[in-house]
């Protein structure tokens, strides 16, 4: 543990490890912003691909929502919330007298979950552009806090940890997830070996942001103690992506992955269908004698006690 000064010139005691990905600077900046131009255009897939979405990451939201119990008249935040899944599961929980307030740093993806919430008949939402690192809510305004898979992008997950703190009442909960190692997640594993392979993407640097860059069970408590949350505990969860055919497969992929979706676009026709068939026999593995696949899909679920 070490203890150094955040861009907002506050002292933090920061874990050592892998887990302690901390970006400054004018890469910190220029990454922000290509994360926040990079959802903004993947809201239209996401939106999309919801139901494929809800479907896959239930087991993922119905723990978090165990791991903070929401009461009725509690308030709850979500954060990096895309389409709103998981906090509209909490809304039901705190109503008629409680709510949910369902953030994203994109506006489009707020866009879809805005719609979402109005085919629900959710009354007790409400919607805020919010960036994770720092949040625009008053100390100890809120009850419970989840967010399923977006510290691992950010710039400074430390930072986010201690605001998602600052924010939650005494006793207060957060959940999260972030993906678990690569080698856990074939459905990441292959078509980035193929990118790489290909020299059409380059690998992962350690210790920048990125899907697997919180992949560290340790480092993740390390995380969640250092931004001073109590009774912390992480676990590993498993489950799978189902799809009806490879086909499917291929473009929920195009439609969810926005990386994957351009390195692959870009190349002529016959270079997307060469791409295409070798994906494909990595993922035989995972198919069944109808064509279907189902592929292990794991991530890593923290919680702690304000």
């Amino acid at each position: 543990m070490r203890t150094v000064k955040r861009e907002d010139g506050r002292e933090q005691d920061r874990p050592d490890g892998a887990a302690a990905i901390r970006l400054k600077g004018e890469a910190a900046r220029a990454h922000r912003a290509a994360s926040l131009t990079g959802w903004e255009e993947a809201a239209p897939g996401w939106i999309a691909r919801q139901e494929t979405l809800r479907r896959i990451s239930a087991p993922v939201s119905h723990w978090m929502i165990d791991a903070v119990d929401p009461q009725p008249g509690q308030r709850v935040l979500e954060l990096a919330a895309g389409l709103g899944e998981t906090g509209f599961l909490a809304a039901e929980l705190v109503a008629p007298a409680g709510g949910v307030i369902t953030s994203d740093q994109a506006d489009a993806m707020l866009d879809g979950a805005r719609r979402r919430a109005g085919e629900l008949g959710l009354t007790n939402v409400e919607f805020q552009v919010l960036n994770a690192e720092w949040i625009d809510m008053p100390v100890a305004s809120v009850d419970a806090v989840l967010c399923r898979w977006g510290y691992m992008l950010m710039a400074d997950p430390a930072v986010a940890l201690a605001e998602t703190r600052r924010v939650l009442r005494p006793e207060g909960r957060v959940a999260l997830a972030v993906w678990d190692s690569i080698e856990h997640n074939p459905w990441a594993l292959h078509p980035g070996a193929e990118l790489i392979e290909r020299g059409l993407a380059p690998p992962p640097q350690p210790g920048t942001p990125g899907p697997f860059a919180l992949a560290d069970k340790q480092g993740l408590r390390d995380l969640l103690a250092a931004a001073g949350f109590q009774e912390v505990w992480v676990e590993r969860l498993a489950f799978s992506q189902r799809s009806q055919s490879f086909d499917e497969f291929w473009e929920t992929t195009l439609d969810m992955a926005r990386s994957f979706h351009d390195a692959v676009l870009a190349r002529p026709e016959a270079e997307i269908a060469s791409i295409r068939k070798s994906l494909a026999k990595r993922l035989q593995p995972f198919a069944a004698e109808d064509g279907s696949l189902e592929i292990p899909m794991q991530a890593l679920m923290g919680t702690g006690t304000a």
